[in-house]
């Protein structure tokens, strides 16, 4: 291999490089710069054979110019040498890249050197290109009679470097020559001379005519072709060539040649579509590709060089040299053939003005009747098939497709279809989207075009169901741009084609409308839906407060079914300990929804009843996965679902219930519903706490008032009869005689007998009332209860008259001064009443229904009780007195009681609350008690109470005590 011939310092070499560049950037006569050259290879590098040769691009020869032997003989120096395909030089011009020949002696690649080899014994070689960028304008062959061509690394780079310069330096001094000797054949001239040509030419055909012999004038290819794209066809036809155009042919009449598909020209036809210059041969290409081979087969040509023609970001088609010679296309080729297309694409709008502007004012028109539909509050259907015919037939499409994302299936479904020629409606369910996909969609600015939808990858997971149904390209727009793609628009085609700009536009800004329709649409429904569920929220207090209980989880399940639009709702409750549900019907529309009552519903067997008791929230299930013993009971349709939630205040309070409901399943409910379904159920689930906690109240509030009134008067009572006994204690003073201590140990027991009364009331009436079963006559509680009001009567100085007892009773008057105001009128009976039951709270009743009487009533006056018996079970004592009462005390005592417990109420203070107590007490023992006032304004306090079932009268304590001379006990 070379090397230097002497050893030099790194100091000579950088100063005898520096020296040889400055004399090739300085000098401008090409011998001059050859011999140079040749001077400094032949003193640097140790190489007994140089051969330098210029490269003629049109006759393909490589002429020599200079170099040096090893027994200085030159005449083979400067000969020319033909390129043939195959050999090492035309490897090395085409390629552009160094070649190195272990032994040049035997390299078969390089036959026309295999004299000079054997000659001068040349074996290890390395051919050089001289190359200004992708121009070959020369090789410079080294010869070593060593083996082997490797250099070292610093003497490479000296070497690639200066004859670098060298290239450089040849490159602006051809341009120089071509400039002085072919002024007219300058591309600037040419290209010029073309505008005229375009600018002249009325026709189109005209215009490219002059474009190919322009083009073939520059750059003398083997043929010159202008191809034409037809989106529709999606291929090329050549247009215009340089073959056609020297025969002269009549292009009026000529019918489109055989093109070039897209499928052929693969990744070229991509990069025209980019405006991309295409060149390539057989030794590469500028496209990282493996289509050229297939090509330049195609096309029957070796090398091959193109220049997109495009007008408004559409490729219209290229302009095509082709040379069936390998050559390596020089930058002024690409300049010239790039500037022409360019200039066609200039051209080519006159001939299309007239179409264009009317296909602008078809799109405007189109686009305002989608601008218009955005302010239609008609359906869907109606609002997008006149717009959507009309947008098939003006892209030349085949269907249009409105897809929008259900979240809750995971799936697009399609919302709209529209066809042209009735064509069939086919289904489809594309699925998720690929996250590639997806990110392209929601970041595109424009409609995505897929002109062959089986050698695209995008959309790759619709592939199946779209080629299935025959969409061979489509359009996709995202019609929210810059948001998730759940709104998509997609214009199929059933063969392949391309789209030109201007369409993919139109159905760019038509798809944002569509997005504001759609979007309008669904704000719609969730307005509607809103105002449906704010109408119902506005009146389900009000259900909740309602005066009739029995009603109202029908009512309010009434309300949440129409929440969710339901057609069977009910609720599963049970109180604490049982273990069987009992159904409240809510809604029950539809017969295919129904509960089988027959069917008992255990609690704790029930595995749905047992799911939503487990969850904190609401469970949906399909009827298919329903439990077998849900389905015993739940009559529903197998494609329906069911919805059921417990009815729970708080996370850990106890559920009573559940509530159901079932629909058929055809739309998914809203999350919107489903929200405030559940805000109502929680309503209902505190509803049904709230009563639990006012009956508890208002049972312990009736039983301490019932048990605090009766404690009272008991106690009343005591202090009233231990103060007789007392005072006759006092009257007597110290006994003296027998008679006198018969007295005080009669008191004594009296005594006693109060003390022993007040045991059961400790006792068994602790904290709630005792009630016990005694008999007595009417008679005898009439005079215990006279009695006691007795200081009323006289205070007011009223008479008080007894009608119908059963045997004659002493009558009493009552003076203003006197110690007895009872005036006693009773007719012959000849058996007499007895009632029933706990006697000392019956007692009790009557003394304040009669101290009631004789308050009300007006001093002087009188106050008439009246008994009988109603029938063998029943009796009656009516009270009757002229005093005024109060007609609002009278109205809620007899109709009813208000569930407001904070409201003012005479039913919370006396007398009203001591007379409701009487009325309930009364209830309990198996009376009944009415007040109410006579047309001739009498009040009457009607008592109703059990007739004694033997008339017989029981020995109480209440009637011992009542007795307060032994004369008087003896008399009854």
């Amino acid at each position: 291999m070379g090397q230097p011939k002497k050893p030099i310092g790194t100091e000579q070499q950088i100063q005898s490089l520096g020296k040889i560049l400055q004399t090739l950037r300085e000098e401008n006569d090409v011998e001059v710069l050859i011999t140079t050259t040749i001077t400094y290879l032949r003193e640097q590098f140790d190489y007994q054979f140089i051969w330098l040769a210029l490269y003629d691009q049109v006759s393909k020869k490589l002429y020599g110019k200079a170099g040096i032997t090893p027994d200085g003989e030159t005449s083979f120096l400067t000969r020319s040498v033909l390129l043939n395909p195959g050999n090492l030089l035309t490897q090395v011009v085409t390629e552009l890249c160094p070649v190195g020949v272990t032994n040049l002696r035997g390299e078969i690649r390089a036959p026309e050197w295999q004299e000079v080899a054997a000659k001068y014994n040349i074996q290890g070689t390395i051919i050089l290109p001289i190359r200004y960028k992708d121009n070959c304008l020369g090789v410079v062959l080294l010869g070593s009679q060593r083996w082997g061509y490797l250099l070292a690394g610093d003497t490479r780079a000296k070497l690639l470097i200066v004859i670098g310069e060298l290239g450089l330096v040849l490159e602006q001094n051809q341009k120089e020559h071509n400039l002085q000797n072919n002024p007219n054949n300058s591309t600037t001239e040419l290209l010029l001379k073309l505008v005229e040509n375009l600018r002249s030419s009325d026709q189109l055909n005209k215009k490219l005519e002059a474009l190919v012999e322009a083009t073939h004038q520059f750059i003398s290819p083997t043929r010159t072709n202008i191809y034409w794209f037809e989106k529709e066809g999606h291929y090329f036809w050549c247009r215009m060539g340089s073959q056609l155009v020297n025969i002269g042919r009549d292009w009026s009449v000529q019918p489109a040649s055989a093109g070039i598909t897209v499928q052929e020209l693969g990744d070229v036809y991509y990069a025209l579509a980019v405006n991309q210059l295409v060149w390539m041969s057989e030794s590469g290409s500028s496209l990282k590709s493996h289509v050229q081979g297939k090509l330049l087969q195609r096309l029957g040509v070796l090398s091959f060089l193109a220049a997109p023609i495009i007008w408004q970001k559409d490729l219209l088609g290229f302009v095509a040299v082709e040379s069936t010679e390998p050559r390596i296309w020089d930058q002024a080729d690409k300049n010239f053939i790039q500037g022409a297309a360019g200039l066609l694409s200039l051209a080519v709008p006159t001939d299309k003005i007239e179409t264009t502007i009317k296909q602008i004012q078809q799109s405007y028109q189109l686009t305002l009747k989608f601008a218009q539909a955005v302010y239609q509050e008609q359906d869907l259907q109606q609002t997008l098939h006149p717009g959507s015919t009309e947008l098939l037939e003006q892209l030349v499409a085949t269907r249009f497709l409105l897809l929008e994302f259900d979240a809750s299936k995971n799936i697009y479904q399609v919302i709209y279809q529209g066809v042209l020629n009735n064509r069939r409606i086919w289904k489809f369910t594309p699925t998720p989207l690929s996250e590639i996909d997806f990110n392209l969609l929601q970041n595109a600015k424009q409609a995505i075009e897929i002109e062959a939808l089986e050698h695209d990858l995008r959309l790759f997971s619709w592939h199946k169901q779209l080629l299935e149904n025959g969409v061979r390209s489509l359009l996709i727009c995202n019609c929210i741009q810059g948001h998730q793609p759940d709104v998509l628009l997609m214009i199929t085609h059933n063969s392949h084609r391309a789209w030109t700009t201007l369409e993919k536009e139109l159905l760019w800004v038509i798809s944002q409308y569509i997005g504001v329709i759609v979007r309008n649409g669904q704000l719609n429904i969730i307005s509607q839906e809103q105002q449906r569920i704010a109408k119902i929220f506005k009146q389900y207090p009000s259900i909740l407060i309602q005066s009739k209980t029995d009603t109202i989880e029908s009512n309010a399940l009434k309300q949440i079914a129409n929440v969710l639009e339901c057609p069977l709702a009910i609720i599963l409750t049970w109180k604490q300990g049982q273990n069987r549900a009992e159904i409240i019907h809510g809604v029950t529309t539809n017969h295919q929804f129904s509960v089988i009552t027959d069917v008992p519903i255990f609690i704790n067997r029930d595995v749905l009843i047992e799911l939503a008791l487990a969850h904190q929230s609401y469970l949906i299930f399909k009827a298919y996965d329903l439990p077998v013993e849900t389905r015993q009971w739940l009559a529903i349709p197998d494609q329906s679902r069911v919805f059921v939630m417990a009815l729970r205040t708080t996370d850990d309070s106890q559920s009573t219930g559940i509530v159901l409901m079932a629909d058929y399943g055809e739309q998914e409910w809203s999350e919107l519903g489903l929200s405030a379904t559940v805000t109502l159920i929680s309503q209902l689930a505190w509803w049904h706490s709230q009563q639990k906690t006012i009956q508890t109240l208002k049972f312990n509030t009736e039983e301490l008032r019932e048990l605090n009134w009766y404690k009272h008067r008991r106690l009343e009572e005591i202090h009233r009869m231990s103060a007789l006994v007392l005072a006759q204690i006092r009257d007597l003073g110290i006994p003296s005689n027998e008679l006198t201590q018969m007295r005080y140990k009669l008191l004594l027991r009296q005594l006693n007998y109060i003390a022993n009364s007040m045991t059961g009331v400790i006792k068994q009436e602790q904290w709630q009332l005792h009630l016990s079963w005694e008999t007595m006559t009417i008679s005898g509680l009439l005079k215990r209860a006279t009695e006691r009001v007795d200081a009323v009567v006289k205070q007011q100085q009223l008479w008080i008259g007894i009608h119908g007892l059963g045997q004659p009773l002493e009558e009493v008057k009552s003076l203003k001064n006197t110690s007895s105001s009872e005036e006693l009128i009773t007719p012959p009976s000849p058996s007499p009443l007895a009632t029933a039951g706990d006697i000392v709270k019956i007692e009790l009743v009557i003394y304040e229904l009669l101290v009631n009487a004789c308050k009300r009533s007006p001093i002087g006056d009188r106050v008439d009780i009246w008994c009988r018996p109603i029938d063998e079970r029943l009796l009656e004592i009516s009270i009757t007195d002229n005093g005024l009462v109060d007609q609002q005390l009278l109205a809620e005592l007899n109709d009813h009681i208000s569930n407001d417990v904070l409201a003012a109420s005479h039913l919370n203070q006396p007398p009203g609350l001591h007379l409701l107590i009487c009325r309930k007490l009364i209830k309990q023992l198996g009376g009944e008690l009415q007040i109410y006032q006579l047309p001739d304004n009498r009040v009457v306090s009607r008592l109703i109470l059990p007739l004694a079932p033997h008339n017989s009268e029981g020995n109480t304590l209440g009637y011992t005590l009542g007795n307060t001379s032994a004369s008087t006990l003896s008399q009854e």
